[in-house]
């Protein structure tokens, strides 16, 4: 059963932490074509738009437009800090393969 991403507290800590909803904003995670494997992540501020499923936590939203969203069933989005930086990070059971970068997937 394809159930929608799901998104870790960390996720939503860090979206609070640097203030994206009181500029209004949400974390956008979107799949387009391209990368090294055939589809790379977009996960970037943007205002949610009339066809995105929204996901709320802690204040704060994650969203995720219609056409990308079959590519993130079952998904977790979740917030790392490395000694090689800190950036939000896609755990996705869809994905055969994934490059070194951590953005880019088959399936």
């Amino acid at each position: 059963m394809n159930l929608p991403p799901k998104v870790t507290e960390r996720a939503f800590a860090r979206l609070s932490e640097i203030g994206a909803a009181d500029d209004g904003k949400a974390l956008r995670i979107a799949v387009e074509g391209g990368g090294c494997s055939g589809f790379q992540y977009e996960i970037l501020l943007d205002s949610a738009k009339d066809d995105d499923l929204v996901l709320e936590g802690a204040g704060e939203k994650v969203v995720v437009d219609s056409i990308s969203l079959p590519f993130l069933a079952n998904a977790t989005i979740d917030f790392t800090q490395e000694l090689i930086g800190a950036r939000f990070v896609i755990e996705n059971p869809n994905a055969s393969s994934s490059c070194g970068c951590g953005t880019s997937f088959s399936m």
